[in-house]
């Protein structure tokens, strides 16, 4: 195969989806209808069917889809052991809707055994090609810490950690191993999926984290510094790019807020290899935080929307590419979508038919700009 590392010039975030034999097979399996074998099977058959689309549509990164998880990121968390979860009574606050994910805490020390999305990646790593590879996507170290450290679960996790620094060494520590595992079994891609810095960026941040601003900055060092902790020692050969979005459920939002107060930690500080970062809507801001981007780190611009179905005007799309130009060379731009389409099973209010479009406009505006 082909040495092929993300980003691609046309590239998209993780998860599709859901088709609904699967979500059929995920009630049946939490009803006790069926087994684990047999929602596995289910699971099997669906993820083939995605990656042989992902392939006719001309991508170069294959992904599961996420098909195998309820969310994007609690699902992992739940393969350390001292986390628990729990089905939610309150939710947690997006744009006009509440997102009915499992709470998730602490029940003791944080540690990593054998983590279950190693075997997930091995199933996908057996589908490349000479003009494919597999991503692996996991939420970023960060995210794991917000999780635990936000007001809502601050006092239970004082119960097991008193000191936040020996939490952010406990979970980077965890997330090496996992890495290296993931390494071990062929992956050459990993992507971080981080809504923790697009937290920091709404207005409420002071509120939403329950400190000043003062500790807001304190928080923004914390987040740098377990991501980069947890990526230390890599091999070289191993590309880990980060993502950064604002939320992204049943076409909802959780924040909103230019990258500008974050670009000087996040963009020019993180020790990743490209950014796929927010920018389908007035939401995400300018691209004036760009030029903080430092030395060759490349950009992922998600200027297609996977909140609606409505396809992007062409020519506009196009126009805004060549904006952020002014700040990160041609070069070391690339498109995609601005997040999944199913950060969770529920999934964005689109089709399957309405997700491969998106898809197809991604690949033609790339081609356009960048050549085939």
């Amino acid at each position: 195969m082909k040495n092929l590392q993300t980003p691609f010039r046309y590239d998209f975030v993780g998860s599709f989806l859901r088709p609904e034999e699967l979500k059929k097979a995920r009630t049946e399996f939490e009803a006790g209808k069926i087994t684990a074998e047999e929602l596995r099977a289910v699971e099997d058959t669906c993820i083939l069917k995605l990656v042989e689309k992902q392939k006719a549509a001309g991508y170069h990164v294959i992904t599961d889809g996420e098909f195998r998880r309820a969310t994007w990121h609690l699902d992992f968390m739940w393969g350390f052991q001292g986390v628990g979860h729990s089905k939610t009574e309150t939710g947690l606050p997006f744009h006009g809707e509440a997102a009915m994910i499992d709470d998730t805490y602490l029940t003791g020390k944080v540690s990593v055994d054998r983590h279950p999305f190693v075997e997930h990646f091995k199933f996908i790593k057996a589908l490349e090609d000479e003009n494919t590879v597999a991503k692996q996507t996991i939420p970023a170290p960060a995210q794991f810490l917000e999780q635990m450290i936000m007001p809502f679960a601050l006092d239970n996790t004082k119960k097991y950690y008193e000191n936040t620094d020996e939490l952010v060494t406990d979970i980077a520590r965890g997330y090496q191993k996992v890495i290296a595992d993931l390494y071990e079994a062929g992956c050459r891609n990993i992507q971080l999926d981080d809504c923790s810095f697009g937290m920091l960026v709404d207005p409420r941040a002071c509120a939403l984290f329950g400190t000043d601003e003062a500790g807001l900055e304190k928080i923004k060092e914390q987040l740098l510094e377990i991501n980069n902790l947890a990526i230390e020692g890599k091999p070289d050969d191993l590309v880990i790019n980060t993502h950064v979005c604002r939320g992204n459920f049943h076409s909802t939002y959780a924040s909103s807020g230019a990258y500008d107060s974050v670009a000087k930690t996040l963009f020019a500080r993180e020790n990743v290899s490209a950014y796929y970062l927010e920018f389908d809507d007035e939401r995400s801001g300018g691209f004036e935080s760009l030029a903080e981007v430092s030395g060759e780190k490349k950009v992922v611009l998600g200027l297609i929307t996977t909140k609606s179905p409505v396809l992007e005007e062409k020519e506009k799309v196009i126009a805004r590419i060549y904006e952020a130009a002014k700040y990160v060379p041609l070069d070391r731009l690339y498109l995609s979508p601005q997040c999944g389409f199913a950060s969770c099973e529920i999934g964005n209010k689109l089709t399957e038919e309405e997700q491969w479009a998106k898809l197809k406009l991604v690949r033609e505006i790339a081609e356009e700009v960048w050549g085939k």
